[in-house]
């Protein structure tokens, strides 16, 4: 056992590393005798041409390329308790949880790419019996190893992994995307809850009004100065508000369950306590850039430019797949009738084999395959940025029309209230009923009313046009990334 090889067998096994040594020379020479009209280059990236878009159109504002919005931009609105639910959200819901999983799959999958260039070794060992008629039982101990190694010596499967890695990038953007969904839902679903707080402290304040008037039109009623129908016209406008009452408390409770799951807690376990609005909420100015800065900043832009790297890898790949592939197949054993007779003999055995692929149709079919893929994530490319542009310039249309009707409510609650306290002073000179005192008191109600639904309107846009312009992230060039890690085929000639 102190020597495995005999010198006879050392020397078999250098002629055949010389053999194979040229074989695989010739095997070179014959492929690139055999390809040198094929094409096996692999496209290089360039972001698709897109028309120019160079300003926002719906904004008063000057943006330039130095405008930069913060990654925590939640905080701009000045709002301890949004910050508190926001980090929780980012530690416990299960959506943003699963984005990250599936970073892990992309990553994992790099090394499982990689590993096709790596030979594969199956070993074993056994006792074969064997019984003749009229003989005894006789035993052979075998030990046997076998060592497959596909050749990458053209590069498939590095470009193959270079793929896999502009998805691993891609996933990473689609978290970025979905963090950005998560953050935006829970401000938004926290700003609803508290205008709900504030509707139903409002609506409460109404129901009362309503059922003082409903009370004195009773007492005329009862003093022949009013028609019954008032007294039951009124009685209908307090049950409308009392329903309306009612269906804010529903909504309340089903956005706080909606917070919940976005928190990571299950439905019903979370409790908001009550706040007001229009007191707990800063509103921020946004700082949101030029757009060209979109699409290096946005994450759904961002996955889309990694895809299309991907796909172009992907076709690269395919090219380099009509090449020759080259496999060696080693085998080493030995088998005796003792065990002390085991190591004594091995056999060596090396089996290269070339196969010509380019002749198989499958493969020039796989190729216009990823083609015609490569094109798809084009087109989605396109898609996704002319999107963007919409949502951006959406969000930039209900901001600037919610702040201008915030003026024109300003200005009617204002006339209101001054109508509210004339009234209330005609009271006191006995020159009005406290009836009219009522009526003026809840169309300032209803007025408040609309005032604080734009408030929340303007601070879900605030939080929308956050999500549109890509919330924050730092830039990604994707052409840079692709030139730095990728490993381009030359094409044979």
């Amino acid at each position: 056992m102190n020597t495995l090889l005999s010198p006879s067998a050392a020397h078999v096994l250098g002629g055949a590393s010389r053999w194979l040594t040229r074989f695989v020379g010739t095997a070179g020479l014959c492929a690139v005798a055999l390809c040198g009209c094929t094409d096996l280059s692999t496209p290089a990236y360039r972001r698709p041409d897109m028309p120019a878009k160079d300003a926002w159109a719906h904004t008063n504002r000057t943006f330039s390329a130095a405008d930069t919005v913060n990654p925590q931009w939640w905080k701009a609105f000045d709002d301890p308790y949004l910050n508190t639910l926001i980090e929780k959200a980012i530690a416990g819901n299960v959506d943003i949880r699963v984005l990250a999983a599936r970073i892990g799959v992309a990553g994992a999958q790099i090394g499982e790419v990689q590993a096709g260039a790596l030979p594969t070794v199956d070993a074993g060992a056994g006792i074969d019996y064997e019984k003749s008629t009229g003989l005894a039982l006789s035993k052979t101990y075998n030990v046997a190893t076998q060592v497959n190694w596909d050749i990458d010596i053209w590069g498939k499967v590095e470009k193959s992994v270079q793929a896999q890695k502009a998805e691993y990038h891609a996933t990473e953007a689609d978290w970025r995307a979905g963090y950005l969904t998560l953050v935006t839902n829970v401000a938004s679903t926290y700003f609803q809850i508290l205008q709900f707080d504030d509707q139903i402290r409002d609506e409460q304040d109404t129901l009362n009004r309503n059922k003082q008037i409903l009370t004195i039109y009773q007492q005329m009623y009862a003093n022949d100065v009013a028609p019954k129908t008032e007294v039951l016209r009124q009685s209908a406008e307090v049950n409308g508000v009392a329903n309306e009452l009612l269906e804010l408390h529903r909504e309340r409770d089903t956005a706080e369950n909606a917070l919940s799951t976005l928190v990571g807690v299950p439905a019903g376990e979370f409790k908001m306590p009550a706040g007001q609005l229009r007191e707990r909420v800063k509103l921020p100015d946004v700082p949101m850039g030029l757009p060209a800065q979109l699409l290096g900043r946005r994450p759904d832009v961002v996955a889309a430019q990694y895809r299309i790297l991907e796909s172009y890898d992907q076709v690269g790949s395919a090219r380099l797949a009509q090449l020759p592939t080259i496999s060696l197949t080693g085998r080493a054993g030995t088998a005796a009738f003792s065990l002390s007779d085991l190591f004594k003999v091995f056999t060596l055995s090396f089996m290269p084999s070339i196969d010509f692929p380019m002749f198989d149709p499958s493969v020039h079919a796989h190729i216009k395959t990823t083609e015609a893929e490569s094109k798809v994530a084009e087109e989605q490319y396109r898609q996704v940025v002319f999107t963007a542009f919409e949502e951006v310039e959406n969000a930039l249309v209900n901001l600037d029309a919610h702040k201008k009707q915030r003026i024109e409510l300003l200005q009617q609650n204002e006339r209101l209230r001054t109508v509210a306290a004339q009234v209330e002073a005609q009271l006191k000179e006995g020159l009005v009923s406290q009836l009219e005192v009522l009526e003026s008191e809840r169309s300032l109600a209803s007025a408040e009313q609309s005032l604080l639904a734009n408030h929340e309107q303007i601070l879900s846009d605030t939080v929308t046009l956050y999500k549109t312009i890509g919330g924050g992230w730092p830039d990604v060039d994707v052409a840079s990334v692709a030139s730095n890690s990728a490993v381009s085929a030359a094409p044979v000639k």
